[in-house]
């Protein structure tokens, strides 16, 4: 019998080939029985992400053209709705829209977290959607502090999410944190 696995989402069946092919497959078929994926909102991802000031955004067009852009702001600007729903205010940019257009014909997104200083990672599947016309929610998610002003929301639902591991992840320190290492001396 075939068990489903939140896992699958990144282990379709060409890369569980590949796996086999290379031996690791029986170490990550163990790893999905022992502990699956959540696709909850734990209070450890919601401190985990409310202490991000950036992090990454994949989409991919309806024929698979992958894109990622870098989205920055105050620490906890990407803000937990719920159990399984993050957001964040989609502020006037360069005017590209790929995102945005890439969301409209494949919801299907990617969020990539880093805290480089503490060398730790976090993936984030799901699916996404923009949201325009909602003041409510806009509200919810702006930061009243940002001179800017909110033209949408992106809405992203969890299906899958996971700590990455930590090697080769270069610890890099921002202003801020080396600003207070320094004074601390």
């Amino acid at each position: 019998m075939n068990q489903d696995y939140r896992m699958d989402i990144a282990f379709t069946p060409a890369v569980k080939q590949a796996q086999e092919e290379r031996g690791s497959r029986t170490n990550y078929q163990r790893m999905a029985e022992k502990r699956d994926w959540s696709d909850v909102i734990s209070d450890e991802l919601a401190d985990f992400i409310a202490a991000r000031d950036t992090f990454y955004l994949g989409t991919a067009s309806a024929d698979g053209q992958p894109y990622i852009q870098h989205r920055g702001g105050p620490k906890g600007f990407l803000k937990v709705l719920d159990e399984r729903r993050l957001a964040f205010a989609d502020y006037k940019g360069n005017r590209q829209y790929i995102s945005l257009g890439n969301l409209s014909e494949n919801n299907k997104a990617f969020l990539f977290l880093m805290d480089y200083p503490n060398r730790q990672r976090i993936k984030i599947w799901g699916r996404a959607a923009f949201v325009e016309g909602d003041d409510e929610l806009l509200e919810r998610v702006r930061d009243p502090d940002y001179p800017g002003v909110p033209e949408r929301v992106l809405v992203f639902t969890v299906d899958a999410w996971d700590v990455n591991c930590r090697q080769h992840i270069t610890p890099r320190y921002t202003v801020e944190e080396f600003r207070d290492v320094v004074e601390t001396m």
